[in-house]
């Protein structure tokens, strides 16, 4: 039989010969591209512009309701009963209901004294009060350092206690589970939490309490996060921006429509009964705090958000510690919108209204499609469509909607609003560590249950610069010192490269001139990916 030639199994235009390689790639692609490319990417396009426009619906619905609410609704004291709990000579404190402060602390060396001292200036009988200390530090120095401040306050006669576990099983859940379960906080009705960069004024709880004493059906008062440290750089002012409509807006509307808002951890107070009720703090997720709200909410409970009500509180200053806890608040209300969705859309104590709020616009949009359109679309879909040129995206989608939602999302910080677009192609660099976060929440892959403490700095820096100023040499709790290759970004690396060739190819053979855009948020990518934001330690 004569042998077959493996030529006549290949078409002829598929002979590949050493000079026409990059040809025969051209074919394959002409081939591919028409019946399988620009459809793909069509349809990542109407995907794209579906995301997009929930995400506007729900901003503008956000800002019509602050609107009213600040013109038309009333402020939580007039909505809410409230009376103040006034001191009484004769009957000592006893009309104040005893409260316990719980402080959860892991290797806090700069900032422990901050919240343990403001929590033990808080203004209230100190025979009411009960200050617990949760400290699960693995370095010996630190706790011995925590420790000592706690002697400190309690022959100060303080109520404080230090307490401390064998291992960090549950991380900060399971701290503040095994905080309440001891014998001497039976006697509690509340219990504040306070992380440990967090300072209170002394009138926190006269302020705060009295929403809970008054009204049975209140679980949880919320207070808004301040930030000392908002002008220290511009990653910082960044986070600023992003938080600030965060509580001025989307807290501020739940508490105002649905009595439904993400606890935030820290800064809020609750009632120790509806924390039972709802099944105590669960450690599933790395949200335990907003795990917790939703299973009291779907209880009945409400909650009031505070917005005058200010805690002193610093801001991550450091990139690495800030993809650290992007990761964990993407990933961990993605995990639990998995874990929960059922359980929310099947239960019978909650409306239908506020079901639909709770799963479409609390958690899908926010925590999902928020984080997902801007890197998909901006970082990805935009750029591949300028070398496919028969994909088009419409003015409205790439421009008209992503201004409007800028815009509205720019009004929590007006101080910033020169720093807009800034924030535009950082939040656009931050989407692809959300947008990672969420897709290993809803997957449970690996890093799903990743907890890494957000490393703070505390005084460290001011410390330095006035010791440099005095020309004495600081004690080095922080290493100034660093190796290039360890603050190295990859992922940002890649992305970088990947849009300044798109911007390069539209540059040449573009029409829309996206090439502006893709520089510059190629240049953003090429920063972050050297390390070169936030504080360098």
């Amino acid at each position: 039989m004569a042998e077959i030639s493996p030529k006549i199994l290949i078409p002829e235009s598929f002979q590949l010969s050493t000079g026409d390689i990059a040809e025969q790639i051209g074919l394959i692609w002409k081939l591919i591209k028409a019946p399988l490319i620009v459809p793909l990417l069509n349809l990542g396009v109407y995907v794209c512009l579906a995301m997009s426009l929930m995400l506007f619906v729900e901003r503008v619905y956000m800002g019509i309701v602050i609107i009213l609410v600040k013109l038309f609704w009333k402020k939580p004291d007039k909505r809410y009963k409230f009376e103040p709990i006034q001191d009484d000579e004769e009957l000592g404190g006893l009309n104040f209901p005893v409260v316990l402060v719980q402080i959860p602390m892991f290797n806090e060396r700069e900032v422990y004294k901050i919240s343990i001292g403001a929590a033990c200036g808080l203004s209230w009988p100190s025979d009411r009060l009960v200050i617990q200390v949760l400290d699960d530090s693995t370095d010996p120095v630190i706790k011995q350092m925590v420790e000592q401040e706690c002697q400190k306050w309690t022959s100060k006669g303080i109520n404080i206690v230090y307490q401390i576990r064998e291992t960090r099983g549950g991380y900060k859940a399971g701290a503040l589970k095994e905080g309440l379960k001891r014998s001497y906080v039976k006697n509690c009705e509340y219990v504040v939490i306070f992380d440990a960069d967090f300072r209170p004024e002394p009138d926190f709880l006269r302020r705060s309490i009295p929403f809970l004493v008054h009204n049975p059906d209140i679980a949880l008062v919320q207070a808004r996060w301040r930030f000392v440290n908002a002008d220290e750089c511009l990653l910082t002012r960044m986070q600023e921006m992003s938080l600030d409509y965060h509580f001025k807006v989307e807290q501020e509307v739940g508490s105002a429509t649905y009595a439904f808002f993400g606890f935030n951890g820290t800064a809020g107070i609750w009632r120790i009964a509806a924390i039972n009720e709802a099944g105590g703090w669960k450690d599933r997720t790395t949200v335990e705090d907003m795990d917790l709200a939703v299973r009291a909410s779907l209880r009945g409970w409400k909650f009031v958000y505070l917005g005058d009500l200010q805690v002193k509180s610093e801001l991550p200053s450091t990139f690495k510690a800030f993809r650290f806890q992007q990761h964990r608040w993407s990933c961990g209300p993605a995990n639990l919108f998995r874990k929960m969705v059922w359980e929310i859309a099947t239960n019978k104590k909650v409306k239908f209204w506020k079901k639909v709020y709770v799963i479409y616009s609390f958690f899908f949009v926010r925590k999902v499609i928020a984080h997902m359109v801007t890197f998909l679309f901006y970082c990805v879909v935009l750029p591949l469509t300028i070398w496919i040129p028969e994909v088009e995206v419409p003015v409205w989608g790439a421009v008209y909607i992503p201004s409007i939602i800028t815009i509205l999302n720019s009004v929590g910080t007006p101080r910033s609003v020169h720093l807009l677009f800034y924030w535009i192609l950082f939040e656009n660099v931050m989407s692809l560590h959300r947008t990672k976060g969420t897709l290993i929440g809803l997957l449970e892959a690996g890093r799903v249950n990743e907890w890494v403490v957000t490393e703070k700095l505390g005084d460290a820096l001011k410390k330095q610069e006035a010791a440099k100023k005095a020309n004495v040499k600081a004690p080095r709790k922080f290493s100034f010192r660093f190796k290039f290759a360890d603050r190295l970004n990859i992922l940002e690396l890649g992305f970088a490269a990947f849009l300044f060739l798109c911007g390069c190819y539209d540059f040449v053979h573009g029409k829309n001139n996206y090439f502006v855009y893709l520089f510059l948020q190629a240049i953003t990518f090429f920063i972050t990916g050297i390390g070169y934001v936030g504080t360098i330690i």
